[in-house]
């Protein structure tokens, strides 16, 4: 059974002694908050030490001589006048309400006050009771979320400013590019007598600037002359180098058009150009001839590739193949590097594909060996021949934008075909 709690010890017993021997007139006077009371109309008949000594005042000039808005500053003031005193008079009372008060120093006390209305003995409000309590700390803590808050949204908004600023400078440099990369190839490909033709460049990043290129122009008489090409590196360096392979070999046409010595001459170009200032720069590239023959039909062509992918010949019985290139090397590398002239014949249906190996090398799964190849291409091929150019061209666009973001650099179509006797859908039924 329980035995009750045990006495107080005499220490404690003394201090609960000395605690009770505080008047109830000590306890206002230096409470840890600031007291006082006014009349209905505001005048304040009582208030503690604790307030006067906040406000710096002395109790004679306020007792009797000042009312409470009177404590207030102008901004407290309007507040109580319009907000504080109503709610009070209507209520009875009033909790926590937020005002500041005027120091003789010229500061300002931030205060949180709560009021009561006393009732007399004929139960008429006579008397408000007030309890006010120091908010210097909290305004402080307020003050501080505002400044912080302040400056995140400031932080926000710069940088809102800055990613706009960063979107127009991205498309100026876009459009800049854009304007730039078709520099690089014809507006449009030239009518061929005899021919089809289509081409296609597909840009990887619209913010980096690849060095794939293409051109197709007349010789003077029957015969046309056609190259697609693919320069090292990106950016500004790549751009230089596309423009004077690009020039070289238009250059190179006119003054011998077979295939090897083209090539041969824009070797020469790089290697004059590159070669002694300690970065080497190259280029892989095919150059032909096209000959059409009105009278059979056909067009022959002869073509050398330098370190090129092997172009893609499709025939019209749906036979697909790539056209063998011996001995092509890196253009710009070797200076005795040796280039090899092939050719084959386009019969009605025909079609001989160039691309860039941007198509071949572009990724099909996460692993960096999962690349198209190709392989995959020639199938691709065998699945759509017989083809046109254009429809040739069209199939391989929408195989580029259906690898996304697998497809890590720019890539450059040329296709040219003998129009078939009679007209020969891009795909036959039954090879999809």
């Amino acid at each position: 059974m329980s035995e009750g709690p045990e006495p107080l010890g005499a220490g404690t017993t003394a201090a609960l002694a000395a605690l009770s021997e505080d008047s109830a007139e000590e306890l206002y006077e230096s409470a840890p908050c600031g007291y006082l009371s006014t009349l209905m109309d505001g005048t304040i008949v009582r208030i503690n030490g604790t307030l006067l000594e906040w406000l710096g005042l002395e109790r004679e000039t306020v007792v009797g001589r000042m009312r409470f808005a009177d404590l207030l500053t102008v901004g407290g003031r309007l507040y109580h006048e319009t907000h504080f005193a109503p709610l009070l008079h209507m209520r009875g009372e009033v909790s926590g309400v937020a005002l500041e008060m005027r120091t003789t120093a010229g500061g300002r006390l931030p205060v949180l006050v709560s009021s009561v209305v006393r009732q007399g003995a004929e139960g008429r409000p006579s008397l408000v009771r007030a309890t006010v309590f120091d908010a210097t700390d909290r305004r402080s803590y307020e003050e501080e979320l505002l400044r912080r808050r302040r400056e995140a949204d400031q932080a926000r908004a710069e940088a809102e400013r800055e990613r706009l600023r960063a979107e127009a400078d991205r498309a100026r440099l876009t459009e800049a590019l854009t304007i730039l990369r078709k520099s690089f190839l014809p507006d449009t490909l030239p009518d061929v007598p005899g021919m089809e033709t289509a081409a296609y460049y597909h840009t990887a990043s619209p913010d980096q600037l690849g060095g794939d290129f293409y051109d197709l122009l007349p010789l003077g008489d029957t015969r046309w002359v056609f190259f697609l090409g693919d320069v090292s590196g990106k950016g500004p360096e790549a751009a230089t180098l596309t423009s004077q392979s690009r020039y070289a070999l238009r250059a190179a046409a006119l003054h011998s058009p077979e295939p090897a010595d083209a090539l041969a001459t824009l070797n020469t170009v790089l290697l004059d150009r590159y070669a002694d200032n300690g970065d080497p720069r190259y280029c892989t590239a095919v150059f032909g001839v096209l000959e059409p023959d009105g009278d059979t039909g056909r067009a022959r062509v002869r073509l050398a590739s330098g370190g090129h992918p092997p172009a893609l010949v499709m025939r019209a019985d749906g036979r697909a193949d790539f056209l063998p290139t011996p001995g092509g090397m890196l253009v710009g590398v070797l200076p005795d590097a040796h280039f090899a002239t092939t050719g084959t014949t386009l019969a009605p249906g025909d079609t001989l594909v160039l691309y860039t190996d941007g198509l071949t090398e572009a990724r099909t799964g996460p692993g960096s060996d999962s690349l198209y190849g190709e392989d995959a291409l020639l199938s691709f091929a065998a699945d759509h021949a017989p083809s046109t150019p254009r429809g040739m061209v069209d199939a391989l666009t929408e195989l580029l934008r259906g690898f996304g973001d697998g497809l890590g650099d720019d890539t450059a179509l040329l296709a040219f075909g003998v129009p078939a006797s009679r007209p020969a859908t891009d795909t036959p039924p039954g090879r999809r």
